[in-house]
């Protein structure tokens, strides 16, 4: 029997390339690894033409979207894309802000705001320290060239939102630095950041503050899931069960090969002292796949993503997901 030939998308991930260099493969199936750079680029491809099997998409966009209906695609429980956010807070150091309360009512700059790493932002600073966002004025645009508006993955919440867009001839790091906005965040750091020093994190020691959150919480945040359209699935159920085992066998082979200490793959001097401490903190995994490890995490987002007026309704997570069968980590 012929395989089914697949095309899939993600970012160079090292969890992928396993899959990427044919060292693992999928039962019954032909696999085009496409690597991409740009996680944006790939979602508005998977939406607007459909070019991919199987792509990596925002979580905050995908369980947005699912709740409100009529959205064709089902995930797999597969995140290729995890990050911790208290690093990604960037403030003018101009601005009167010294701690996270000091961002009630000031002007906030954000590439997106239905974004997954503001959604995370948002939440984190509201739960973990009560910051209060009812009369901030929000802008959007480019992190460090001016912004082109994508229809296709704008998403707007429900009630009331003071945002403006910042002008066609300026990015977030020119109106972050000349302190137009005093605050920005976001999924990388902006050029600003490097290049101005009034631009500062608001969390300096910020790993020590992501590592007491994770330790208070138990949560690493998600960023992106994995997709494919539902008829796809509909006519091929097997395949997200051979996916599924597939990527989780790439995950597994790239942790290996990140243990090695014969000589360090990595260009990180203490490679092996982070990798103690993430089996010391994630025993040994710290990017688990499966409903199950992430439930906590994945219904902390859809908390977020209902508080801030993304959602009208909470769907179980277990509606978000390809059901698995046969195989766990």
């Amino acid at each position: 029997m012929t395989n089914l030939q697949v095309t899939m998308a993600c970012g160079p991930y090292d969890r992928l390339q396993a899959l990427k260099e044919g060292i693992i493969k999928p039962e019954g199936i032909d696999l085009r690894y496409i690597e991409i750079q740009s996680p944006p680029e790939i979602f508005a491809r998977m939406l607007k033409t459909h070019s991919f099997d199987i792509a990596e998409m925002s979580s905050a966009h995908y369980i947005t979207m699912k709740s409100r209906g009529n959205f064709p695609y089902i995930a797999l429980p597969v995140f290729p894309s995890r990050l911790f956010r208290h690093g990604f807070i960037f403030i003018n150091q101009n601005s009167g802000i010294s701690r996270p309360s000091d961002l009630k009512g000031k002007r906030i700059a954000v590439q997106e705001y239905r974004q997954s790493a503001g959604v995370w932002i948002r939440g984190i600073l509201k739960s973990e320290y009560g910051v209060d966002f009812s009369d901030v004025t929000w802008f959007e645009g480019g992190v460090d060239t001016p912004r082109r508006f994508d229809e296709t993955m704008d998403l707007r919440p429900s009630g009331a939102l003071n945002l403006k867009l910042i002008g066609p001839d300026k990015s977030i790091s020119d109106v972050l630095s000349t302190g137009e906005v005093d605050a920005y965040f976001g999924a990388r750091a902006p050029k600003a950041f490097f290049e101005c020093e009034d631009v500062v994190r608001l969390f300096p020691n910020y790993r020590a503050e992501e590592r007491a959150y994770f330790e208070r919480t138990g949560i690493y945040p998600i960023m992106h899931t994995m997709v494919m359209p539902e008829a796809f699935h509909e006519a091929n159920p097997w395949a997200a069960e051979a996916l599924f085992k597939a990527l989780s066998e790439a995950k597994k082979w790239a942790i290996e090969q990140m243990r090695f200490s014969g000589a360090q793959r990595y260009m990180l001097p203490w490679l092996f002292d982070d990798i103690d401490e993430m089996d010391v903190l994630f025993n040994g995994d710290p990017c688990p796949y499966g409903i199950e490890p992430n439930r906590l995490t994945l219904n902390t987002a859809i908390e977020y993503l209902f508080d801030q007026g993304f959602i009208k309704n909470k769907m179980e997570v277990d509606d978000l997901f390809a059901p698995i069968v046969g195989w766990t980590e």
